[in-house]
């Protein structure tokens, strides 16, 4: 906030303006970052209590008290307390309900990570589905090869190709395949990122981790799927092959 009013002026003791009220800045904060409610702590202007109710709200109340616990032992415990003295000074009768709300911080981040855990196993799954999707056409494809060059293997058994070389060919092949795939979806996720970036100003973040992880997870897809065609290939009869029509 400094920044934004002052750019690289000393704030302090300079003159702003909140809704035509004059106020003097005593002082910046250190940089705090994000609260725990998503809360940006640094684009804030704190003013007394008092000057804010009169001056800015125009109300005689409090809307909001922020409590620090001692520790996280004692959160439910303290907010227990805080409900009992709350609806002492509120003066509610015990049939009555809380004209209040006492939100537990703790408990809201508990919830916002299993929110978060869910929607990473769903996008996992997504992600696995697309994987097998992916893999069973790998296999499609090897399948089809298989079978349009039955009298290549024919020929190559026949001149001496072992039972391992023309598996080997074949899952060079599906491995090709993947590495191929591999590649295109990683330029798209980075260009995808940068669009996303662009166009919603959100801060998107590439990690050479996770494209390492899928390039070598895409790699792997395309040998696993292609090891049956592969095999399939390898144990062709020779005979039969150079036959096939």
């Amino acid at each position: 906030m400094a920044t934004n009013l002052f750019g690289d002026v000393n704030p302090v003791g300079q003159t702003i303006r909140i809704n035509k009220a004059p106020f003097r800045v005593i002082g910046v904060f250190e940089a705090k970052g994000q609260s725990g409610m998503g809360t940006d702590q640094d684009d804030l202007i704190v003013v007394p209590l008092t000057t804010a109710q009169d001056r800015l709200m125009g109300i005689t109340w409090v809307n909001t008290i922020g409590v620090q616990a001692a520790s996280g032992d004692v959160i439910n415990q303290v907010q227990d307390d805080i409900s009992t003295l709350l609806r002492v000074r509120h003066r509610l009768p015990p049939n009555v309900p809380d004209d209040f709300t006492v939100r537990n911080l703790a408990a809201i981040m508990a919830t916002a990570q299993e929110t978060t855990n869910t929607m990473t196993i769903f996008l996992g799954v997504v992600g696995a589905i697309s994987l097998i999707v992916g893999g069973i056409g790998i296999m499609n494809i090897m399948l089809v090869s298989v079978t349009e060059r039955t009298r290549e293997i024919g020929i190559r058994k026949a001149l001496g190709a072992t039972f391992n070389n023309i598996l080997l060919q074949f899952l060079i092949e599906a491995i090709v395949i993947g590495v191929t795939g591999g590649v295109i979806g990683i330029f798209m996720g980075v260009a995808g990122a940068q669009v996303i970036s662009q166009v919603t100003g959100w801060a998107t973040i590439i990690s050479w981790t996770a494209i390492i992880a899928s390039f070598g997870v895409s790699v792997l897809t395309g040998l696993f799927f292609g090891l049956y065609p592969a095999r399939k290939a390898a144990l062709l009869d020779p005979i039969d092959a150079l036959r096939y029509e």
